[in-house]
């Protein structure tokens, strides 16, 4: 071999070899910054889980410096290809892709008589999590499944479009758009009561169940006081929400469950800012702000501090490593007006206003005890409580943010995910 073919190859070599030492450095720092409780449950099997989504994200990010392609879409590529797992279809279930007003949904209807009122069926429109950011149909198609065929409820899943390349009130938009088409030709078409369909979903799923209910609460509102009837024909408004490990605040990322569960994989205290910034503007510069709470004006503070005051929360949810600390960081203007829309109830629906809160549906809250959304989801249940709002809640003691995706998936389910879908199954055969 020529020596100079032989230098080439050498070069080449040490470079992947580098590299390779380099992600490897990257994956084990990541690893060695996270945090596994040991109550939560199958310890070893999240290790496995959190050092497989470090690996494809670091790799992504060292695809993206080299200029290859973007970190974002090399995640999703990784994670519809390795980590989502797609079974047949199992026996009494019927599904088929759909488009509703140009947004594109899988349907998954039972093909059992026995789950029908009167020939009508219950419905459901679901919202896949994501952090506005990763997640799709296909990511949600095991839960769906499960949910219809042991529910007996026709359940439509909604592919919204997703950030960065789309930001708000895109996804909300396109979340509003399906589910008003199906709530018009729910009977019709698929022998739905339109008066029976709730609407649900996980992290950010659910924020957007949330948001969609006080936006079609609020429209209805003020179509009442212009004094305008009832259009003939005008879709129903959702009869429930289903809010499971829900993401409904952007005010305060100190509450007890951000700091106790700050480092506890998948979602880390500092991913929740970044992906509410993904959904709002991009820049994710401004997250050490955000996380300081900087953009928050001293004269909302007091009336959030109502809705968010750890007084709220269960007694026990202040016993592990919570520490209150008053707030030290000064305002700036400058954060605010890039994030204002955050504040607000289409994207913080904890922030909400009183009166159009009120007009929640009859609410299903799921929490995770080591997820660092767990109290946005127990200050949300008590808000609508207050409100005098039904609201039937269940905790998953042992469970981390995003367990329930782990249901059917081989080697990578989880056992509290199908405890966690039985009890909104059992809500879900209530409506």
């Amino acid at each position: 071999m020529d020596i100079g073919w032989a230098i080439l190859i050498i070069g080449f070599a040490a470079i992947f070899a580098a590299l390779l030492l380099l992600v490897n450095g990257i994956i084990y720092s990541e690893m060695m910054n996270s945090e596994i409780p040991r109550g939560l449950g199958n310890r070893g099997k999240l290790h496995a889980v959190h050092g497989l989504l470090v690996g494809v994200a670091v790799v992504g990010r060292v695809l993206e410096r080299l200029g290859l392609c973007h970190q974002v879409s090399f995640t999703r590529w990784c994670r519809s290809c390795f980590l989502t797992r797609t079974n047949p279809v199992p026996p009494g279930l019927r599904v088929k892709d759909r488009d509703f007003s140009g947004v594109p949904v899988r349907i998954y209807e039972p093909t059992s008589t026995t789950s029908a009122l009167k020939g009508l069926r219950r419905g459901l429109v679901y919202f896949h999590g994501g952090g506005w950011v990763m997640g799709s149909i296909d990511s949600a198609d095991e839960v769906c499944r499960y949910l219809a065929k042991e529910s007996g409820t026709t359940v439509v899943s909604v592919g919204y479009r997703l950030a960065p390349e789309h930001r708000y009130p895109t996804q909300l938009d396109d979340c509003q758009a399906a589910t008003c088409h199906f709530l018009s030709v729910a009977e019709a078409e698929f022998g739905v009561d339109p008066g029976r369909v709730a609407v649900g979903g996980d992290s950010t799923g659910g924020n957007l169940a949330a948001a969609l209910c006080l936006r079609l609460a609020a429209a209805a509102a003020e179509t009442e006081n212009d004094g305008k009837e009832q259009e003939e024909g005008r879709p129903a408004l959702p009869c429930a929400q289903l809010l499971l490990c829900p993401a409904l605040q952007m005010a305060d990322f100190s509450t007890p469950s951000y700091q106790q569960n700050q480092a506890v994989p998948p979602l880390f205290r500092g991913r929740a800012a970044f992906y509410f910034l993904q959904y709002l503007c991009g820049d994710a510069t401004l997250c050490p702000d955000v996380l300081d709470g900087v953009h928050v004006p001293p004269e909302l503070w007091p009336r959030y501090r109502d809705w968010l005051s750890s007084s709220n929360l269960p007694q026990e949810c202040l016993a592990r490593g919570y520490r209150r600390h008053p707030a030290t960081a000064e305002y700036d203007a400058e954060v605010y007006h890039a994030i204002k829309e955050g504040l607000r109830g289409e994207v913080s629906p904890l922030l909400a206003d009183e009166a159009i809160l009120r007009k929640s549906p009859p609410t299903f809250l799921l929490t995770c005890e080591y997820d660092v959304l767990r109290d946005d989801g127990l200050l949300y249940r008590k808000r609508l409580l207050d409100l005098g709002v039904e609201v039937a809640w269940q905790h998953v003691g042992d469970g981390f943010h995003g367990v329930l995706n782990y249901i059917n998936q081989g080697w990578l389910s989880f056992p509290a995910a199908t405890r966690a879908l039985d009890w909104v199954v059992d809500f879900v055969k209530t409506l």
